[in-house]
């Protein structure tokens, strides 16, 4: 069992005008093979809080604490969290020029393992993951996300997710971007880790219509920064009918 732990997390970042205040207290314990889905309206927070517990450098912890099965997350460097268990799979993936997926893939595993997996054992994972989310075999000799459509980048996030075998996984705004069709593949690959690894999942989205590929165990509302409500299944099913318009009660912070 592996326990992500966040308490009373307190989040700012500097910008033009100052220290902004953006995560205001939050709260949230996700443990092996549960599902949690994190919804709320633009600018409420939920990307600040996959970036601080990636370790990003823009966002400075003013107080709170996260843990992994009691370690001290904030103490770590960010491949020290990789190392741990955590990934991210992130909004936006970047793009990397020069660095073939192939090599990324197995670079990555390398050093997550302290050893390189044995080569044909590995080609035939990696061939076996591609297959399973309709990735051409020639996306391996691409450099890394280099003139990959959406789909394809967020695609080849899950092909990471699959083989580098995290124990918690924070995905972004996953469903950002996809079409139905990309969007059954991704969930049907994020499901099927869950099943065989027992990820734990912090699933981040502004939209319910990934909830109808990767069913949450629970449900939390950001708001403001901070978490205004909890439940279950039935609570994205309500946005999915009402929105966000009953928490909204002024500005929100970014």
């Amino acid at each position: 069992m592996t326990t992500l732990e966040i308490r009373d997390l307190h989040v700012s970042i500097e910008t033009d005008q100052g220290t902004k205040e953006i995560l205001r207290g939050v709260n949230l314990t996700i443990n092996s093979g549960e599902t949690h889905a994190i919804m709320g309206p633009n600018g409420s927070g939920k990307s600040t809080l996959a970036y601080t517990i990636a370790g990003h450098p823009r966002y400075t912890v003013d107080s709170g604490s996260i843990t992994l099965d009691g370690h001290d997350v904030l103490e770590m460097s960010i491949d020290e969290r990789a190392r741990a268990g955590l990934f991210l799979a992130m909004q936006y993936p970047v793009e990397i020029p020069g660095v073939t997926v192939s090599n990324f893939l197995r670079t990555a595993k390398t050093s997550l393992d302290g050893e390189a997996p044995a080569l044909r054992s590995w080609i035939k994972e990696l061939r076996g993951s591609m297959d399973a989310l309709r990735m051409d075999a020639s996306f391996a000799e691409r450099n890394v996300n280099e003139g990959f459509s959406g789909g394809e980048k967020k695609r080849h996030e899950i092909v990471q997710l699959e083989l580098l075998k995290p124990k918690i996984a924070v995905l972004d705004e996953t469903d950002s971007g996809l079409d139905v069709d990309a969007l059954k593949i991704v969930s049907e690959g994020v499901n099927r880790v869950k099943e065989n690894t027992g990820l734990g999942v912090l699933l981040i989205t502004h939209y319910t219509r990934i909830l109808r590929y990767i069913k949450p165990d629970f449900v939390h509302v950001f708001v403001d920064g901070k978490v205004a409500e909890e439940g279950g299944p039935e609570l994205a099913e309500r946005l999915e009918n009402e929105g966000y318009d009953r928490y909204l009660t002024g500005s929100t912070v970014g």
